[in-house]
């Protein structure tokens, strides 16, 4: 066999319709747009126009604040720091970073950071630097002996 020989298997792919080529193809002159109008024309956007009555996005209330400059941490629970260094993916006599954690698949990378989370619990002392972490997670953590950093300063709550 060589490689102009290769084909498909038949029946594997269909052939397009082509449009357009004679009364006879089932697809010719108009190519199944009907007559006339906006729709038979090329370059239309009609997506939720409603006849000229006012379209349902329009109808609808708005609820809500979307902030464009919202930070995204990738979470990391105790749980599953502490079963990744049993498991010998994670060195804990070492201190451990963002790009440890992030190297090891615990956490996903292009996010703004990390964040300890105190979902389960943590059996060793470990020494670990995070963007930012929950407090029962920094307290489970130095119940344990370790110590913890963050690197993003935590807003002071306003007083009334």
């Amino acid at each position: 066999m060589n490689l102009n020989e290769l084909r498909d298997n038949p029946g594997a792919r269909l052939k397009f319709k082509r449009l357009g080529r004679g009364i006879g193809s089932g697809k010719g002159k108009t190519s199944g747009k009907g007559v006339k109008g906006q729709k038979a024309r090329e370059g239309v956007s009609l997506n939720g126009f409603e006849g000229g009555q006012l379209p349902i996005y329009r109808r609808l209330p708005k609820r809500g604040f979307h902030n464009l400059f919202r930070k995204e941490y990738a979470p990391v629970n105790l749980g599953t720091l502490d079963a990744a260094i049993a498991a010998g993916k994670v060195d804990g006599s070492q201190p451990i970073t963002e790009a440890t954690l992030i190297g090891a698949g615990l956490a996903h990378g292009g996010l703004h950071g990390v964040r300890l989370l105190a979902n389960g619990s943590i059996t060793r002392a470990i020494t670990i630097t995070v963007s930012g972490a929950s407090a029962t997670a920094r307290a489970a953590v130095e119940a344990a002996g370790g110590t913890i950093t963050t690197t993003v300063a935590v807003a002071a709550p306003a007083e009334a």
